[in-house]
């Protein structure tokens, strides 16, 4: 990921509410956002969920390594950055997605949320036969 210092000091916007703006967030840079993430999984989640946390950031960050484009970089950072807020505020529990944002995924995107999802139910019911 060849991000510019210049396009990562720059802020962002996380969203609005009513046309309020919200206090402008400033990119982390592709590595300390990385460890802020598996530092937040290795506080805030339980060992299942971090193991199968940990791997989509690290395949991710790896999928994303050598892209050049700014806008997919911000975006991407922009994501991550959010994810490691909610990690940290635990307030990504039982929270839907927005189906802004499943209407602009791309075809292997939605496989993969699909996929990330089975996985979770398989670890559901595996966890609930061990507790039986």
């Amino acid at each position: 990921m060849k991000a510019t210092l210049r396009l990562l000091a720059n802020p962002t916007f996380a969203g609005s509410a009513k046309g309020l703006k919200p206090a402008p967030l400033a990119l982390l840079p592709p590595i300390p956002l990385y460890r802020r993430l598996l530092r937040g999984h290795r506080k805030y989640l339980d060992p299942q969920m971090r193991l199968l946390g940990d791997e989509y950031i690290k395949s991710e960050f790896r999928a994303h390594r050598n892209v050049e484009n700014p806008m997919h970089i911000i975006g991407f950072l922009t994501e991550w950055q959010m994810y490691a807020q909610k990690v940290e505020g635990d307030s990504w529990k039982g929270e839907k997605l927005d189906k802004g944002k499943i209407d602009k995924m791309s075809d292997q995107q939605l496989g993969q949320m699909y996929e990330l999802m089975q996985a979770i139910r398989k670890q559901g019911q595996d966890d609930g036969e061990e507790h039986v």
